[in-house]
């Protein structure tokens, strides 16, 4: 009996110290919208190789304002993306990056990428989607 008490103990002090992120992992449409896609251009200025997903953040200019807006870029996990070819070295700082993706429904400046590709070069990075 204290045995079993004990166990039922450590199991949840281990449930109530790990980390947030282990519960944080969403449904693509609970927060993207499939139907709702843009395509964007622009410098490639942070990226977050973290678990569950990685994310790179472009700074895009509105044609018509000029107005420079930094956008989220979410992609898969980085595991996921290693065993696609991808490395933390794959996005370089100040390159510029074409990405298509499904937008956020909250409407901030997210999206989620399904093609990326180096402007100067053409190659594309990653593409979930047949093109």
């Amino acid at each position: 009996m204290k045995l079993c008490r004990f166990i039922n103990t450590a199991l949840l002090a281990l449930l109530f110290t790990s980390s947030p992120l282990t519960f944080s992992h969403h449904a693509f449409t609970a927060q993207y919208d499939a139907e709702a896609r843009t395509a964007l251009t622009g410098v490639l200025v942070k990226v977050e190789w973290l678990n569950p997903h990685a994310y790179f953040y472009l700074d895009v200019e509105d044609p018509e304002t000029g107005e420079v807006t930094t956008w989220a870029c979410e992609l898969g996990s980085p595991v996921s993306m290693l065993r696609q070819g991808w490395t933390r070295e794959s996005l370089v700082l100040g390159e510029i990056f074409e990405v298509e993706g499904a937008l956020a429904r909250d409407g901030s400046a997210s999206m989620n990428a399904s093609r990326v590709v180096i402007e100067s070069t053409g190659v594309r990075l990653f593409s979930r989607r047949q093109d």
